[in-house]
């Protein structure tokens, strides 16, 4: 499984931005498919989680009412739509992948499979 993520940027403080990320072999049924992050100086963090093949995605409670994932199945791409952005959302993003749900979904141990990251930064 590769991944190549996208998308980052600098937006002001209460902006948006999407995040991308292309994932491939185009077989994903039994998949996980996330986000985590990590700024500077700081343990990296989960953001969401969700299965490829349906079902409520899971959020950190940092991003929780702002942060959405989506997924666009005729291109394999999982994205990650980021609403009113503040300074404490600047980190590397990184997208992330396993086969099969766990209840570790928070976890950054159970990810197998790791895109590079991409850089967010919210700032006037």
């Amino acid at each position: 499984v590769q991944l190549q993520a996208s998308g980052g940027g600098l937006v002001q403080p209460g902006g948006s931005l999407r995040l991308a990320c292309a994932a491939s072999p185009p077989t994903f049924t039994n998949y996980v498919m996330g986000w985590f992050r990590q700024a500077p100086g700081k343990e990296r963090e989960v953001v969401t989680a969700f299965r490829w093949s349906g079902g409520y995605p899971k959020y950190g409670d940092s991003v929780k009412g702002r942060f959405t994932i989506s997924k666009d199945r005729t291109t394999n791409t999982v994205y990650l739509q980021m609403n009113n952005l503040k300074p404490e959302d600047t980190a590397d993003y990184y997208c992330v992948a396993r086969h099969g749900w766990t209840t570790a979904w928070d976890s950054e141990n159970m990810y197998r499979y790791w895109g590079q990251g991409t850089q967010v930064t919210v700032s006037s």
